[in-house]
């Protein structure tokens, strides 16, 4: 039996954080990955879908340079952007990227580890054990229980980027990140596209002004939304897949579901280990330990935030604390805010409560909102739509931050760390920002609540008799 300082189960965002951290203490290191590493993220997820996601801006902007007084003649036939994408990814999945885990001793596509008690790991026949073990083993994409929906060639973030070309048209069932990132994409690039979903609105975690924002944007580029349906049955005909609607029948070529993800536990043989598993989760502290305290386990897998930031973060704490003598409140997982963000066009960004969920805490809030239409820069840039929503309240304490617009996933940063950080509208307002960088927006909004203060009926008192 080989004996290591950590074992890491999973090498994708969480098991990248533990593993380059670990060897950079001096520890000894040994990671299992089944795949590739980088994850779902790297390889088939967030970064591939963002190369996508800019091959579709960038044919969408060419496609309408007359809007910037620019006249030219485009050939509106593109070639297969996939392409691209998987040339881009394997050029990431290099020399440079491998070099941070080069202490790594690193078992990949030799299968899955297997615990065989809470001590022991199984990999390729051959048994491991450490002090600690990690856990960070992602999900994968849930396919909801739909007839018919599993009898036919469907596309999930797994096999989407292996496509030779893009299809004329596409249904796809889910409103969320996944879901209304792909839509736009693939009707830049050409696709008809006609979104499906039960939820009342896009985004269904986020807030619901917003979601009409990127509703009406999508809408406006040809993509059909329907919002609040139940589908009853999906078919394949004569090559063709139709979805059946309470309301409507969507045919096209292909089928994308983005309906979430759902962590794979099993292979795991997490009962020999003792492992508690609930509701297709390993159960975690606030230091994302297991009932077993050697045991972490991080990201996805814990269901506590499904994102890959959030996962690297959780990495990044649990093994600082795995090194602690003692339980340190700084690494508690709750200490840090945890923002999300769709990379549509418009962006969508929050961090903190939504107004629906200040509401339901019964929190009395003021909501100070700022259109990106009155700011010069980004009706001049072309992106006039969206706005800063903030709720704080007399004090200037910030309890969310809702951004719809250009750039409101590098905007909403700010935010998150004046909440993380206990800082006030006052503080924002009071630091200079580059004008005329669209960050200004932010200043703008903290100056707006600033404004609303000031014209109350004390402060225009003592103005008038001290000035």
């Amino acid at each position: 039996m080989v004996m290591k300082d950590i074992i890491v189960i999973g090498m994708g965002p969480a098991g990248m954080a533990v593993s380059a951290m670990g060897t950079a203490m001096g520890l000894d290191v040994l990671a299992i990955e089944k795949h590739k590493v980088g994850g779902e993220c790297l390889n088939v997820g967030c970064i591939p879908s963002k190369a996508l996601l800019k091959a579709a801006e960038v044919n969408n902007m060419a496609l309408n340079l007359a809007k910037y007084g620019i006249e030219t003649e485009i050939n509106e036939k593109s070639k297969n952007p996939m392409n691209i994408v998987r040339g881009k990814i394997n050029g990431i999945n290099d020399k440079k990227f491998m070099k941070v885990f080069e202490k790594v001793d690193i078992v990949i596509g030799k299968g899955g580890a297997k615990f065989l008690s809470d001590k022991i790991i199984e990999v390729a026949g051959k048994r491991y054990t450490a002090k600690k073990i990690f856990i960070a083993t992602g999900t994968q994409p849930f396919i909801p229980p739909v007839p018919g929906l599993n009898e036919v060639p469907k596309l999930t973030n797994v096999n989407m980027f292996e496509i030779d070309e893009m299809p004329e048209s596409l249904t796809i069932i889910g409103g969320g990140a996944i879901g209304t990132e792909m839509a736009q994409a693939f009707s830049r690039l050409g696709t008809k596209v006609n979104l499906v979903h039960m939820d009342k609105h896009l985004i269904p975690i986020g807030d619901k002004e917003a979601a009409k924002v990127l509703e009406d944007a999508l809408v406006a580029e040809g993509i059909g939304i329907f919002n609040n349906e139940k589908i009853l049955k999906v078919e394949q005909k004569d090559g063709l897949i139709i979805t059946h609607t309470e309301k409507r029948k969507l045919v096209s070529k292909e089928i994308l579901v983005a309906t979430g993800r759902k962590a794979v536990l099993a292979p795991l043989n997490l009962e020999n280990a003792g492992v508690e598993v609930k509701k297709g989760h390993i159960v975690v502290d606030e230091f994302n330990r297991t009932n077993k305290k050697h045991i972490y386990a991080v990201g996805d897998c814990n269901g506590i935030a499904q994102l890959s930031h959030a996962a690297m973060h959780q990495g990044m704490l649990s093994l600082m604390q795995a090194v602690s003598p003692v339980a340190l409140p700084k690494f508690k997982r709750s200490n840090y805010l945890v923002p999300w963000s769709v990379f549509t066009k418009p962006e969508v960004a929050q961090v903190g409560m939504t107004e629906f969920e200040a509401k339901q805490k019964g929190l009395k809030v003021d909501i100070v909102k700022r259109d990106y239409s009155t700011y010069g820069r980004t009706v001049a840039d072309g992106h006039p739509e969206g706005f800063v929503k903030i709720l704080t309240n007399k004090k200037g304490k910030i309890f969310g931050a809702t951004i719809v617009g250009e750039s409101a996933s590098e905007l909403i940063h700010e935010w998150t760390m004046a909440i993380q950080y206990k800082k006030t509208m006052f503080d924002i307002m009071m630091m200079q920002h580059s004008f005329p960088t669209i960050s200004m927006l932010n200043k703008m909004v903290a100056e707006d609540w600033m404004m609303k203060m000031m014209s109350s009926d004390l402060v225009k008192k003592a103005a008038k008799a001290f000035i």
